[in-house]
């Protein structure tokens, strides 16, 4: 019994290594690559490689194959196997395994070479190459996905599965920031990366690299993409803090993963990462401490005076720039409609010139604060403050924000020191998170700049429709990547 329990966990390949067993005669070996004659039974509309690479009867993750008439997976391939009983039972003969990505037929139980597959390999595991990479944003090809959709490269909707349209819109955006994206397209930028022992964190660098190559595939079956396994890696890494069937919020989830993908990649305060190369700058944050507001003059005065109430001044990094609104006004027009307020980008940006002051409450003291710019990184993240949470509920602010689509100059919100030594401080838009509706049950979408036509497209789950760049500025922005 022990012994047919372990030929159901092996390949053809490994046996071999098992004690006692005789090697294979050669002839065995030679019918190895026979030809077959089931190639024109594969189904290539049913293939689906998004999905966990599991058993679907024993759901074991070891030794699965994917039956290329019906899409299913099974495990095993020796005699017993659900591969193999699933081949008799329903005549279904040409298998791929997701691992070593040889083909068999079964049950015959023979290695099938043939290059009319390679089209299977490569959606299973695509593949660029330095040339490819350094093309993707030099043209707009359209290329025909095998069920007859044509499809930009990158400009590719993601599946919603239940709720997790908050993460996509976020992973939409990475995956168009050309030095990210190139990063994680070649494996081997990252493979050799080293881990503690039983460290899950770097399956997000796996499952993102995975991912990327899937959404940039110029050869996909078809012109949408499932992040099935790339949400199962973020709500393990998360601790089910960020989930697929609970609608979560995009600004919370760009900053966890952003953090996590840095550590993951070997990256600390000191030691950078590609996350850091691309979204990193630093700032100057003034801080003064308030006196409690209903202490008598005189005391507010002495306590002003004392050293804990001076201005501290602190060097830090960020990811992200959070910009935030104005308080929207309650008021109705004449036919009692609620106006929509809007406020001019620049006025939002004024929070980081050194000069304007906000006040911050903690539990117990109070702070004024200001923010001054030293150091503007590549590509820079803004993220607009919509939410405010309060005791019992969340309020949503729908101030439009007016945002020029290019050169935006940020260089008076720079120390003087910095303007002399930034070259560039001029950003455009690359990429617009929006949320559509209420705080709890709201949409995401998410307008991106395709660079090798210049077009703008928005992406809401599986739907990619062009959209012109005058529309973008009159959406709920939430997230904007900038260049």
């Amino acid at each position: 019994m022990a012994n047919l329990k372990r030929e159901r966990f092996l390949d053809d390949d490994d046996e071999e290594e098992v004690p006692g067993k005789v090697a294979r005669s050669q002839d065995t070996k030679d019918r190895r690559s026979r030809h077959c004659p089931y190639l024109d039974t594969i189904n290539r509309s049913v293939l689906d490689f998004d999905f966990e690479k599991l058993c679907s009867i024993s759901l074991s993750h070891i030794n699965v194959y994917a039956c290329l008439i019906c899409g299913k997976y099974f495990q095993g391939r020796g005699l017993k196997s659900h591969a193999y009983t699933h081949s008799v039972q329903f005549a279904h003969h040409v298998f791929l395994n997701l691992h070593t990505l040889k083909f068999y037929c079964l049950p015959d139980n023979y290695e099938i070479i043939d290059s009319s597959l390679e089209d299977i390999t490569y959606v299973l595991k695509p593949t660029f190459t330095k040339q490819h990479i350094s093309a993707l944003d030099k043209h707009g090809k359209l290329y025909r996905a095998y069920d007859g959709t044509t499809y930009l490269p990158g400009i590719v909707g993601l599946n919603n599965i239940k709720a997790n349209d908050y993460a996509n819109v976020v992973l939409q955006a990475l995956s168009n920031v050309p030095p990210l994206r190139n990063y994680f397209l070649e494996e081997e930028n990252y493979r050799s990366i080293r881990r503690p022992p039983g460290d899950i964190m770097f399956l997000l660098v796996q499952r993102f690299g995975e991912l990327m190559r899937k959404l940039w595939n110029p050869r996909n079956f078809k012109a949408h993409v499932s992040p099935h396994e790339m949400l199962q890696a973020v709500v393990l890494c998360s601790k089910k803090t960020f989930q697929i069937t609970k609608q979560g919020d995009a600004v919370d989830f760009l900053s966890w993963f952003l953090n996590a993908l840095h550590g993951a990649l070997g990256g600390t305060k000191k030691k950078t990462s590609i996350v850091t190369k691309a979204f990193q700058g630093t700032m100057r944050i003034f801080s003064k401490k308030l006196p409690h507001p209903d202490l008598p003059a005189e005391e507010k005065e002495a306590l002003l005076q004392t050293e804990e109430y001076q201005e501290q001044m602190l060097e830090s990094t960020f990811l992200y720039l959070t910009l935030d609104l104005p308080t929207a006004p309650l008021y109705k027009d004449e036919k009692e409609q609620l106006i929509i307020p809007q406020v001019p980008l620049f006025n939002i940006l004024a929070k980081f010139n050194g000069i304007t002051e906000k006040e911050y409450k903690t539990y117990k003291e109070n702070f004024l604060k200001r923010f001054q710019l030293t150091k503007l990184p590549p590509y820079l993240i803004f993220c607009i403050k919509r939410f405010t949470k309060n005791n019992f509920f969340v309020e949503k602010n729908p101030t439009i924000v007016n945002f020029p689509i290019t050169n935006v100059d940020l260089r008076e919100y720079l120390t003087e020191e910095a303007q002399s030594t930034e070259k560039n401080t001029t950003y455009d838009l690359v990429a617009n998170v929006v949320h559509d509706g209420k705080p709890s049950e709201g949409a995401y979408r998410i307008h991106v700049l395709h660079h090798g036509t210049g077009k703008w497209y928005e992406l809401q789950d599986l739907q990619v429709t062009d959209i012109l760049p005058q529309m973008i500025t009159l959406s709920e922005a939430y997230i904007q990547v900038s260049h």
